[in-house]
């Protein structure tokens, strides 16, 4: 029998996975499209709806909970910011998982996890900002 057995394993320790985590859900937050492995896909969606759950909620014990769950000050500053209003009037569903081919180099099941009305400007917009910074310096 398989009770309480309602998670990926994913071939990892406790912590690497809660570090693992902490680090997708980082990164889809910010550039709101992410590509990855199915399981690991599938296995985010759950963690990034209860994300913006919280930040739909927006008092002050759900930004905590939200900070714990993230590594960085500026996720949860985006997620409370533009992700939680912006999916004020919705009822679930905020990410969407599509099936992305196989990896070359092992064959895995890869996977894009986005959420639903993302900002197509996004993605890759730190890389562009910080690039420009480095321009203008020189």
């Amino acid at each position: 029998m398989r009770h309480a057995r309602g998670y990926r394993r994913l071939n990892r320790t406790h912590e690497h996975r809660k570090a693992l985590w902490a680090n997708m859900a980082g990164s889809l937050i910010e550039h709101e499209q992410i590509k990855t492995t199915l399981p690991k896909a599938k296995e985010l969606r759950p963690i990034i709806e209860k994300m913006i759950t919280l930040a739909k909620r927006g008092d002050l014990h759900a930004r905590r909970q939200a900070a714990a769950k993230l590594k960085q000050d500026a996720y949860v500053a985006k997620l409370f910011d533009i992700l939680g209003p912006r999916y004020k009037d919705r009822q679930g569903g905020y990410v969407r998982v599509l099936k992305a081919g196989f990896r070359y180099g092992d064959m895995a099941p890869m996977a894009i996890i986005e959420f639903v009305d993302r900002d197509r400007d996004a993605k890759g917009a730190g890389d562009k900002a910080r690039l420009a910074a480095e321009e203008a310096a020189e």
